[in-house]
């Protein structure tokens, strides 16, 4: 059982996208709603490194958004209507969306 007090993050995994170049172009704006969101007190945005022998990627980006507890989390996905349609309109590739209580951050 998680603690809801604890922090809290909501993860986006993007798939690989079947048009990269439209995906960044997007991007920025992506993170731009994101940043707008309510009580958001860190932001991670990550890409996935290409593999050595030139197969696919499990995924090709990370965002990682930050928040004091689960409720303030709730409160801002309840507020992220506009970055959930951004992400799914150019997340061609596919997307998955997590709520994670934050169990240790060093």
């Amino acid at each position: 059982m998680t603690e809801q007090g604890r922090p809290t993050k909501i993860s986006f995994v993007y798939s690989n996208p079947t048009d990269p170049d439209a995906f960044e172009a997007a991007y920025s704006d992506q993170l731009a709603l994101a940043r707008e969101l309510p009580g958001l007190t860190r932001l991670q945005a990550s890409k996935v490194w290409p593999k050595e022998d030139g197969s696919p990627t499990p995924a090709y980006r990370l965002l990682d958004l930050y928040f004091a507890d689960y409720a303030t989390a709730s409160t801002a996905a309840a507020k992220a209507g506009s970055l959930v349609a951004a992400t799914l309109e150019h997340a061609t590739g596919g997307v998955v969306i997590a709520f994670a209580d934050v169990l240790e951050d060093a």
